[in-house]
């Protein structure tokens, strides 16, 4: 494990790397289920947290004044990996056993490291008994955050993305949507279901005071040795081959921003089956100026749209535009090129698309 974890966190210290991970530049790892044992239990019940704790020391203790510092500086990392997030079990059954032994570590951890944002569990499902004494259980011990999974066919992203507009913003505890991903009969990764996760992601970002972090799984596979489909990257010996909805993450990823400007979507036709295919999130870069639009189209159509930004500024005359498009089966590539922009101006977007408009300030470079 220590191996694992030290290279895990070396890749996620490089600087391109990191910004795919996390905005922040922290980084997270999981106290995995099959840890859970009575060896644990009495770990933490004789020494304060010591399996939990040493991790912690280990990535973010002082080389100089602490034991487990001192390690990760003689394996060659002096500097603290400044680890934020740390998982506590994954999928778990919510049982009685569970929520006492999750009690005991959470709260040795909380007493040590305050500052550390603990990650609960919710169960395999986004409903049933385990996701809902797992939220008991978060809002009773006031866990910072959850990991919440589910694995839905394209029709349940298209008919829940109002899924967390309707959680309650009282809640302390905010979510981590650590596992996701849309499946179709024989689980074929194609533009359909990147859409679905584009339309899907929209929502999600529209909802980020809830939902703090996402990421989709599984995340690699290699070739001929798979447990599972579809997966995000394939490889082999030889080379790596994304699927289509790896372009949808790496969008999201490279223009997530950090400013959601609130926006409004007017379709001509009323249907409620088509204004589910059309999604739209606009966001703002505060480092850059940038205000980067994004828009969805699942639809078999063309769409023509205005885009209205008053009240942003003047921008310039010319914005990068990423566009993802083909048809249902397809497995395309993005394609980039520059389209002419203001506050307002038209915008055609191809049939089954996911367009990326990056716009810059007029004072910028």
């Amino acid at each position: 494990m220590g191996l694992l974890c030290m290279a895990y966190l070396l890749e996620h210290d490089k600087k391109d790397v990191s910004k795919y991970i996390s905005r922040d530049h922290s980084c997270h790892f999981w106290i995995w289920n099959h840890i859970w044992t009575d060896c644990w239990r009495g770990r933490f019940h004789g020494r304060k947290a010591t399996v939990g704790g040493d991790l912690i020391e280990w990535a973010n203790g002082d080389a100089k004044k602490t034991k487990w510092g001192k390690v990760r500086a003689e394996a060659g990392h002096p500097k603290p990996f400044n680890l934020k997030y740390i998982g506590i079990g994954n999928e778990d059954l919510i049982t009685d056993i569970f929520e006492e032994r999750f009690t005991m570590i959470f709260n040795a951890i909380k007493e040590k490291y305050p500052e550390m944002i603990v990650v609960g569990t919710v169960g395999p499902f986004n409903e049933g008994t385990d996701y809902v004494e797992g939220w008991k259980l978060a809002d009773k011990l006031g866990v910072p955050m959850v990991d919440e999974h589910y694995y839905q066919t394209p029709g349940w992203f298209l008919n829940n993305q109002d899924f967390y507009d309707k959680y309650d913003r009282s809640k302390k505890t905010k979510v981590y949507l650590g596992e996701y991903a849309t499946h179709i009969p024989g689980r074929k990764a194609n533009i359909e279901t990147a859409l679905t996760e584009a339309l899907y992601l929209a929502a999600l970002e529209r909802n980020g005071d809830v939902v703090h972090m996402t990421s989709y799984a599984p995340l690699l596979a290699k070739e001929g040795h798979t447990q599972w489909n579809p997966d995000l990257i394939y490889f082999n010996n030889r080379e790596v081959k994304p699927t289509t909805g790896y372009y949808v993450q790496k969008l999201y990823g490279q223009n997530a921003g950090n400013e959601y400007l609130p926006s409004k979507i007017t379709l001509d036709n009323k249907d409620d089956k088509v204004q589910k295919r059309f999604a739209s999130s606009i966001v703002r870069d505060s480092a850059s100026g940038d205000v980067i639009v994004k828009l969805v189209n699942l639809l078999p159509v063309e769409v023509n749209t205005h885009v209205d930004l008053s009240g942003i500024g003047a921008v310039q005359p010319s914005a990068k535009r990423t566009v993802l498009t083909g048809k249902p089966a397809d497995t395309p590539l993005p394609v980039e090129d520059t389209v002419e922009v203001a506050e307002k101006f038209e915008c055609q977007l191809s049939a089954y698309s996911f367009t990326v408009i990056r716009i810059k300030k007029a004072n910028e470079k």
